[in-house]
């Protein structure tokens, strides 16, 4: 299964480490084979030509060399070939050259077919032209050389022989592997080593052990040998099924990126690195530190103790990006060109990191970046700086060309959080500052970060509720104040606490609000807000279900899909769902500009303007806002029969709203002289424990069956 994660496509730098060590083993690999080649006579190649099983091996070679076998855990890159037992068989049975030749077509050949390229194709042949040549060296010592025309079946007694060849064969191989992986991927040869080392023994000891099985099939008959295969082929097949599970589980199905779950695992790897390389510096420290008192205990301490303040050498980075504007091209182009372009994404993403990077998709067009070990701030900026630049690219889909941008949060291990629920908490308040300010890229700052350890603590406790199912919606009804009639219901979040109860969202949601965790709260708020109106529509209780979005929401382009999308699954019209978002939250600039506020007015979601009067909007912009409905704040309403003032500006604002054609609704009228004082101002409708307390879902739907039975009467 091919990783888009891969880069080994990539040619190395001419001059570099990897370059050099490219030219060397290939180098080796001609000289290697060319020695083997010189040995061979007219007699060899005419017995190779006229012998059927030769051709038989050369193909079943091919076959492995194409198909790997790919266990759980293990990708193509590190996964064996069945090509290894018919290889090692062709050099018992018939020498070095024969085996080298074989191994050399079946390399090229499935190099063209999955489109590596020649500097990949050469090294792979050398690889195996210089393990083959170690184990006949070894086979040499015993006295046991094959050729075409002297053909050599092995016997109890040469099974040692053959054990040792095997093992020196495998430790060649395994070792010119490790060390290109190690220099591409810029870790130590023993790090590279230990990746795969148990499953590349376990794997190899079968494959080498079935090779002189294959010798003897191949020595008595032709038609013996395509039996060996059928193991073979079951265990293909088995490993691939396992495979594909374990591939989906942990990548994202349409970019073929990491997911999730394994950003974790590879986060927590490289944050146990860092931290015991940072021990191992300080250890290291502390010794020389030690030795240096028993010399010249003042004169050398001083400087020891000045570099051990130092800020921690050995970082580790989390990157969180999001795209701009992406739900333009959704809408412009289509979804599966939006698909498409994530795809694009994916690749200029994974191909603008260094190697050992990790690039992962988080769900729509959320990406994360894991740079297991960075310098300090200014090489991560560098990095994120890479990425912006090479997403800025011009794209060209379906005939139109567009350009992208993405804003970017970096957080890094240890300067800004010891784990990695904590850095990608902070890299997503990071991502959010950068989108805010329009800034691009910003690093993590404390300043900018209103978390407390209380309020940290509670964002665990709540990313566990979303997980087990304890956020609920509550609704109140807003009633007409002409009429009595039921205008709409206001869907309240609230937390069924395990151990505090029931928890209102003063209590929580200033933790989520500038987290990940808002994003997925609000889509588990509207999902059940449409699941619930569609449950009460089917009833023909028409009622409008009202959500309240964050300013958080307006920057996320995923929630007019998902509000979409869960319109049409259950066949609500737009007007079925209202949002409500706060006076404070349009004040700022970027959110009142926000192109989820222009593509949920297209889509036809009527808005409200939530707590009016507290957030000093300008005339001009009111006028501008695609809302229906002003919300009268519950501090004016409350004291709207002791405060002149407060009824003054009550009154001001019903006239505004009637102005501007919008309807107003009063929160918080708790008696009937409030909502008696509202009628005659002209108010249109209001909510409150006069009308209705926050009801759970059972509760409210008894209360619309019953309010919508009877005939509406006025509001006292």
């Amino acid at each position: 299964m091919k990783d888009p994660n891969n880069t080994r496509n990539t040619a190395p730098r001419r001059g570099s480490p990897l370059w050099i060590y490219f030219v060397v083993v290939i180098l080796l690999g001609v000289a290697a084979g060319g020695v083997a080649f010189s040995g061979l006579t007219a007699d060899d190649l005419d017995a190779l030509a006229s012998t059927p099983v030769f051709w038989i091996l050369g193909c079943f070679i091919i076959f492995g060399e194409l198909r790997p076998i790919i266990t759980p855990g293990s990708t193509e890159n590190n996964g064996a070939t069945t090509s290894t037992t018919f290889s090692f068989a062709a050099l018992l049975y018939a020498g070095l050259p024969i085996a080298a030749a074989l191994q050399a077509v079946a390399v090229i050949t499935c190099g063209i077919f999955r489109g590596r390229t020649p500097h990949r194709i050469a090294f792979n042949v050398a690889q195996y032209t210089l393990s083959l040549a170690a184990a006949q060296l070894v086979l040499a010592l015993f006295g046991d050389l094959a050729t075409p025309t002297s053909l050599w079946v092995p016997d109890g007694a040469d099974l040692a022989a053959i054990a040792l060849a095997g093992a020196v064969y495998f430790i060649c191989n395994d070792t010119l592997v490790s060390s290109a992986v190690a220099l591409h991927e810029r870790v130590s040869l023993v790090k590279a080593l230990r990746w795969d080392l148990g499953y590349q023994v376990l794997v190899h000891l079968a494959l080498l052990g079935l090779a002189p099985l294959m010798v003897i099939a191949m020595d008595r008959s032709a038609a013996f040998v395509p039996l060996i295969v059928l193991p073979f082929i079951a265990v293909y097949l088995n490993a691939s099924v396992s495979v594909r599970r374990e591939h989906q589980a942990l990548h994202d199905g349409l970019t073929g990126l990491p997911n999730r779950k394994l950003l974790i695992v590879r986060t927590e790897e490289a944050l146990a690195e860092a931290r015991g390389a940072e021990k191992r510096s300080a250890e290291k420290l502390s010794a020389e530190q030690r030795g240096a008192a028993k010399l010249a205990p003042r004169a050398a301490l001083a400087p020891r103790r000045r570099k051990a303040a130092d800020p921690p050498r050995h970082r580790a980075g989390l990157f969180l990006l999001d795209l701009d504007r992406f739900k333009e091209v959704n809408d412009t182009l289509g979804h599966p060109t939006g698909d498409r372009l994530l795809q694009l994404v994916a690749h200029r993403l994974t191909h603008s990191v260094r190697p050992g990077d990790l690039v992962a998709r988080l769900g729509g067009d959320e990406f994360a970046v894991l740079l297991p070990s960075v310098r300090d701030e200014a090489a991560a900026r560098e990095v994120a700086a890479r990425l912006r630049a090479a997403l800025s690219e011009p794209v060209r889909l379906d005939g139109m060309s567009f350009d992208l941008e993405g804003s970017v949060g970096i957080a890094l291990f240890p300067d800004h959080a010891p784990d990695f629920e904590l850095l990608l908490q902070r890299a997503d308040v990071a991502m959010y500052n950068a989108k805010e300010a329009r800034s691009g890229v910003e690093i993590y700052s404390a300043r900018k970060d209103r978390n407390s350890p209380a309020r940290l603590s509670m964002l665990g406790d709540l990313r566990r509720a979303i997980d087990r199912s304890e956020l609920e919606l509550f609704y109140q009804p807003k009633v007409s104040l002409r009429d009595g009639q039921l205008v709409g219901m206001e869907a309240l979040l609230r937390w069924r606490h395990p151990d505090k109860g029931i928890l209102e969202p003063e209590a929580f949601l200033s933790v989520a609000e500038q987290t990940y965790l808002m994003r997925s709260i609000t889509h588990h708020v509207v999902t059940n807000a449409l699941a619930q109106a569609a449950a009460w529509w089917r009833e023909d209780l028409t009622v409008q279900v009202a959500v309240n979005a964050s300013g958080r929401d307006l920057f996320d382009t995923g929630l007019t899909e998902t509000i979409e999308e869960g319109l049409l699954a259950r066949g609500l019209p737009a007007a079925a769902l209202q949002l409500e978002i706060t006076e404070r939250i349009l004040m700022n600039e970027p959110a009142y500009a926000s192109d989820t506020v222009g593509a949920l007015a297209e889509l036809g979601i009527p808005l409200s303007l939530d707590d009016f009067g507290t957030g000093y909007s300008s005339l001009v912009r009111l006028n501008r806002l695609p809302v229906e409905e002003i919300k009268i704040d519950s501090s004016f309403v409350g004291r709207l029969a002791e405060s002149t003032e407060d009824a003054v500006i009550v009154r001001s604002i019903v006239d505004l709203a009637r102005t501007l054609g919008l309807r107003s609704v009063a929160e918080g009228v708790e008696d009937p002289a409030t909502a008696r004082a509202l009628r005659e101002m002209g108010c249109d409708a209001a909510q409150g424990w006069h009308f209705g307390r926050p009801m759970d879902a059972e509760a409210a739907t008894d209360w619309l069956r019953r309010h919508m039975q009877r005939a509406p009467e006025p509001a006292a």
